[in-house]
């Protein structure tokens, strides 16, 4: 079983569709650009929130069992993928890439 690094890469804010959309929350995403995370054996790592592990569980998993080339070509990196969390106000985007145990 592989390792699997999650980076945030991008994260967008759309403050006019949360004027519009949104009821107001004390509490939102927490997850900074350049932070990384580490799936051992195709867990959830610790400090990753439930949506964003919901969007890119699947790939994860392929990814930490060895699998990969979503899609036929899709990414340069055949053992990668970028994957969005689901949340329409402030997505973040994930690089998550198959590494091996050093």
């Amino acid at each position: 079983m592989h390792k699997v690094k999650i980076t945030a890469v991008r994260k967008a804010i759309y403050p006019d569709l949360m004027a519009i959309y949104e009821n107001p929350i004390e509490h939102a995403c927490d997850v900074m650009e350049e932070q990384s995370f580490i799936s051992v054996d195709g867990q959830r790592p610790e400090g990753l929130c439930d949506s964003a592990w919901e969007s890119m569980e699947k790939f994860v998993k392929e990814l930490a069992n060895g699998g990969g080339n979503f899609y036929d070509g899709w990414m340069k990196n055949p053992y990668s993928a970028m994957i969005s969390c689901n949340d329409g106000f402030r997505p973040v985007s994930f690089y998550i890439e198959r590494i091996d145990d050093q």
